[in-house]
């Protein structure tokens, strides 16, 4: 059995987008030859939303080492408040002991607090260990560099210029790439020369978590409140390059309303945990987009950050769901998975390079609407979506799901190590 050591500085219960790669992964390790353990910050560190039933889905017997970190509260104010930054010291000093004690064959670096990918090439220099990095997100993009200024990111200038000096440090060495995206690998890959082993893993579909949040219902209700409407639903972030997709949808019931108005009055649609600001803080985006469209009275957002179980809970308690993706071609959506376990009617807006229009279109009967198609269809498809909605019944194909289960991720993942470890 070969030793993996995996940096993720956000472990359950964090309600983090980037530990769930980890988390999904952990039951299957040993299956295929690798026996993990974990180094992840210490939870009274993390600086978002907690979920303690996560941890229900993690293996009893699977080892986590805990560093410290930094308090946020001093550092943010010399403007150094991610996670990644405060705990960089403390991720040295920890895996140094244990790379001192202990054998392991590689390590991998899961996550998108990317600083701590640094490390990668100091610890392969001072032990002779490959590592792995997981580009679950770009790194050092230049997406933003031609956007106005209200929609760049927060200390959008700090960070460009430190992802542009650090990315360089761990990607010279780098062993092995895992990206959700193949562009990420394409582009790195062009960037700095590298002739590493590569793979374009998505996130997968772990079933057992439709399971805890049904067993716990009780515990993470539903959000929503029907008022005698057909709910539509949506929870995930928002922000400025997921409006193309909101503008098409809203466009479309803008036509269906003048066109309809007697069946697209019944229809309510609800965005969820669309920012990752602190709770009452977050900046609404759709809502704003509704108002434009006229569609104030049939749109309802809440910015605020859902537990994980109550997420799914109320996903299932919808009765359609609805999904968009960035106008990012490289984009790709993670919570895709418990949009097609639940098997609801779905309606899914997204790039049509995105990896998510093929996962949806080879698995299920959801309709797919994508940018490059012209407004008349985009609208056609969505209303009559939406008109036959009472006649349709969503269904899963499982043979062709397969591919997509977090057992298969995992065995992708594990291919790419002994790959690098041979």
């Amino acid at each position: 059995m070969k030793k993996l050591l995996i940096i993720s500085p956000y472990f359950p219960p964090a309600n983090a987008a980037d530990m769930q790669r980890i988390r999904m992964s952990l039951p299957y390790f040993d299956a295929f030859g690798w026996e993990a353990e974990v180094v992840a910050c210490h939870p009274k560190y993390y600086d978002g939303s907690v979920d303690e039933l996560l941890l229900d889905s993690i293996p009893k017997n699977t080892k986590v080492h805990y560093v410290e970190a930094f308090s946020k509260k001093l550092t943010s104010k010399l403007g150094l408040g991610s996670l990644a930054l405060r705990s960089l010291w403390f991720y040295r000093k920890k895996v140094n002991e244990l790379l001192k004690k202990k054998h392991f064959d590689l390590i991998y670096f899961s996550t998108t607090q990317f600083p701590v990918c640094i490390l990668g090439a100091y610890w392969k220099k001072k032990f002779s260990i490959p590592y792995v990095i997981d580009m679950q997100d770009p790194w050092h993009s230049e997406y933003y560099q031609d956007k106005p200024k209200h929609q760049l990111p927060p200390k959008y200038w700090f960070s460009y210029r430190l992802n542009k000096y650090l990315e360089p440090i761990a990607m010279k060495s780098v062993d092995g790439l895992i990206a959700v995206s193949e562009q990420y690998n394409t582009d790195l890959k062009k960037r700095y020369g590298l002739k590493v082993p590569a793979a374009t893993i998505t996130f997968g579909a772990f079933e057992r978590d439709i399971e805890i949040a049904r067993q716990n219902i009780a515990h993470c209700p539903a959000l929503i409140t029907k008022n005698q409407k057909i709910a539509v639903g949506y929870i995930g972030r928002g922000g400025h390059d997921m409006q193309d997709a909101i503008e098409i949808l809203f466009g479309a019931i803008q036509k269906g309303l003048v066109q309809h108005p007697e069946y697209f009055k019944q229809f309510h649609f609800n965005f969820l945990g669309t920012s990752y600001a602190p709770k009452g803080k977050g900046k609404k985006t759709i809502e704003p987009l509704a108002t434009a469209f006229g569609l104030e009275e049939s749109v309802v957002e809440n910015t605020d950050r859902m537990p994980f179980y109550q997420t799914i809970n109320t996903l299932a308690a919808f009765d359609i769901l609805f999904i968009c993706g960035s106008n990012d071609e490289k984009y790709t959506a993670s919570k895709i998975y418990p949009y097609l376990l639940l098997k609801k009617p779905l309606l899914a807006i997204f790039h049509e390079k995105s990896s998510v229009v093929n996962i949806i279109q080879s698995c299920s009967n959801a309709t797919v609407v994508t940018f490059q198609e012209n407004k008349e269809t985009q609208s056609e498809k969505i209303i009559n979506f939406l008109e036959n909605y009472a006649k349709r019944t969503f269904g899963l194909s499982q043979t062709a799901f397969l591919p997509y289960t977090a057992i298969e991720m995992t065995h992708k993942q594990c291919r790419l190590f002994d790959n690098v470890s041979l």
